[in-house]
């Protein structure tokens, strides 16, 4: 009645029914545990002091196991123009569902607002400084103003609340108030005439490569196939554009498009910022020779 292994199930088939059951509760413990998202972060933290591994601490507690990956924390201090310009060459990369937190210039007035916005598959906090003008340069697809806190509530505080409120799976409209505005910065765009553009500096990278606010749209727009000759400051003008930095010879100075289609300015080896003296906000003119008729 009982079978080969009699009452206390002491048998093979009995074993066989058992790694059975073994194998299937470990697949539905697999299948209920959820995966969490990623969680970006981009501040001004720097990295010499408490305020970056508090902030990271916080998280954690909140939410143990949440995966962090670290943008930027070598933004300078409540420069959300580079913040914005960082992070925008890097969030489209992650996978949707990515949540990105961004921490600059976070006390931008004694009492500020904070956002959090969904948009193309992904989320975002930020303070309410103008910094979502600056990454999306539209409207995102939804945006909420945080509640829910008081003048008294730590930063900390706020952001660990709207992580977990995502992590946990809440619905995104429970997050604040709805809101379709938001504070707005003015990007730096180039000035375009008929022969000529003029545009500016916006970052320097570790490497000393300099990149501007031009990009090829724009560049192949205006000049429409001619020659041309890039000016700035005092260094020798540039005619022609390179693909790689290895296209002139080594310490020679250079132009491309970046992988992101922004011209940037480079020495083959060497450090073009600091041996050109170029800083960010630095005019770059751009003109194209006529044809002759």
């Amino acid at each position: 009645m009982f079978g080969e292994g009699g009452a206390s199930g002491g048998g093979p088939v009995d074993n066989e029914h058992l790694a059975a059951l073994r194998l299937l509760c470990t697949n539905l413990n697999h299948v209920a545990t959820p995966v969490l998202p990623v969680l970006t972060l981009t501040t001004d933290f720097g990295r010499t002091d408490f305020h970056l591994p508090r902030l990271k601490a916080r998280l954690l507690s909140a939410q143990p196991g949440l995966p962090l990956v670290d943008i930027s924390h070598d933004i300078p201090p409540y420069d959300i123009v580079t913040a914005a310009f960082v992070f925008k060459k890097v969030w489209r990369h992650f996978p949707k569902g990515s949540i990105h937190l961004l921490r600059v210039y976070d006390y931008y007035q004694p009492k500020g607002r904070f956002l959090a916005a969904f948009h193309e598959g992904h989320y975002f906090i930020a303070p309410d400084n103008g910094i979502f003008s600056l990454v999306f340069g539209e409207i995102p697809d939804q945006t909420f103003v945080l509640d829910g806190y008081d003048a008294d509530t730590p930063l900390s505080e706020i952001y660990a609340r709207a992580v977990g409120h995502l992590t946990h799976r809440k619905p995104f409209h429970e997050i604040g108030v709805p809101s379709t505005r938001y504070t707005e910065r003015l990007a730096f765009h180039p000035v375009i005439g008929p022969n000529y553009i003029r545009g500016a500096v916006v970052f320097v990278d570790r490497f000393d490569n300099v990149t501007t606010n031009i990009t090829r749209q724009i560049f192949e727009n205006v000049g429409e196939g001619r020659g041309f000759q890039l000016l700035v400051k005092r260094m020798p003008p540039l005619d022609g554009l390179s693909f790689g930095y290895h296209d002139v010879p080594e310490g020679e100075a250079l132009c491309r498009f970046d992988s992101d289609g922004y011209l940037e300015i480079a020495v083959n080896l060497g450090r073009a910022a600091t041996l050109l003296s170029i800083a960010v906000e630095d005019t770059v003119q751009i003109e194209f020779f006529s044809i002759s008729s």
